[in-house]
């Protein structure tokens, strides 16, 4: 796969073939550690929150047209803040040295109309580095990817974000993460998604086992979640989310979001015409 040189990966969606992943971005440049960080600024290290660092994986499903993303961390409910998705428009994942707001922001340029690749650009562009109250917060180290609703997506690596940090694309799914134990943990997590067969919320769960398999997050576990969307697809009225699942705080998470997972494919989940 080809190395994109300024940490954007794009993959687009040809009529009636599907998406083709076009390459791995990755940023190995390391950045001062958040103690390090802390003894520069005004207040303790402590007051700082942990940044999401984390692996995550965006996927669509071109037989349903579900689009869905799930994530693991070494932080308390990863859940509240890095997965943002609404049926129609698609999905976007925000982490490493994370502004929340890529979130809303990359949903409302979705329902623009525009591509995912011209979203990271915009919200890059716009984004004016202004620090988390009063400390260090670079916009060089965010880390972020955008799904449209027909599974086209785009997928970005500050050159701060710390290492081991970048993405890999596949067909119809991007996975990215920081602080881990190498690329293997993304490649695994494309690699298990593509040969995993079943509902959108099976494959990225074992999109999730694969990156932990493969080192995962180097802190450990504490937090997974999942978001899965489509148009009337929810349960009750008026409802597009079709499974939404967070486990905030587990010595094994995944464990956990594994259990809830057979449980809702088991038990709950309904075809959606």
């Amino acid at each position: 796969m080809d190395r994109q040189t300024d940490a954007v990966a794009v993959a687009r969606a040809p009529r009636g073939t599907g998406a083709r992943g076009s390459g791995l971005g990755a940023r190995k440049t390391a950045v001062a550690a958040l103690i390090a960080v802390g003894c520069l600024v005004s207040v303790p290290a402590q007051d700082l929150p942990a940044p999401p660092s984390t692996f995550s994986i965006l996927g669509f499903d071109p037989a349903t047209g579900e689009v869905g993303g799930a994530v693991q961390s070494r932080v308390f409910s990863v859940g509240n803040g890095v997965l943002w998705a609404e049926a129609d428009a698609g999905i976007v994942a925000t982490q490493a040295i994370v502004d929340v707001s890529y979130g809303p922001k990359g949903l409302e340029l979705l329902r623009r109309g525009m591509n995912p690749e011209t979203i990271i650009r915009t919200i890059l562009d716009g984004d004016p580095d202004p620090g988390y109250r009063g400390n260090p917060w670079p916009k060089a180290g965010r880390q972020f990817a955008v799904m449209d609703a027909k599974g086209n997506y785009a997928a970005h690596t500050g050159p701060s974000a710390t290492p081991w940090a970048g993405h890999k694309s596949g067909k119809f799914a991007t996975a990215q993460g920081n602080i881990l134990a190498g690329e293997p943990v993304v490649a695994g997590m494309i690699d298990a998604f593509e040969k995993t067969t079943g509902h959108l919320s099976v494959r990225l769960m074992a999109a999730l086992d694969a990156g932990q398999a493969a080192g995962g997050d180097t802190r450990g576990m504490q937090s997974a979640a999942m978001l899965i969307v489509r148009k009337g697809c929810g349960v009750w009225l008026n409802n597009d989310t079709v499974l939404r699942l967070q486990v905030d705080d587990a010595p094994d998470p995944l464990k956990e979001m594994r259990r809830l997972v057979e449980i809702w494919n088991a038990r709950q989940r309904r075809p959606c015409k």
